[in-house]
């Protein structure tokens, strides 16, 4: 358990409950809440979340949009190389 704190438990959690109450005056002098931290870090998790299906979803359009054309003109290129190589042998 020493590792994990990087040394003996009780002094650690001493120091990180200082340091949380220093953070928390400071954070208060701006009118910070805890609620409004939390609020936030959820409501921007949920932004990159969408974001991420909008991305998904304007590649897949485009996706086939292309692929409409691209695939046509791969299977007419195929079937053509197949028949100059039967015309050869």
């Amino acid at each position: 358990m020493n590792r994990f704190f990087g040394g003996p438990v009780l002094p650690t959690l001493f120091k990180l409950a200082i340091a949380s109450i220093a953070v928390g005056v400071v954070l208060a002098l701006f009118g910070i809440k805890p609620i409004d931290l939390w609020r936030d870090f959820i409501e921007t998790i949920a932004r990159i979340w969408e974001m991420g299906f909008e991305a998904i979803d304007w590649s897949l359009q485009y996706l086939l949009l292309g692929a409409v054309v691209v695939i046509p003109i791969f299977i007419a290129v195929r079937i053509w190389n197949v028949l100059l190589t039967r015309g050869r042998d």
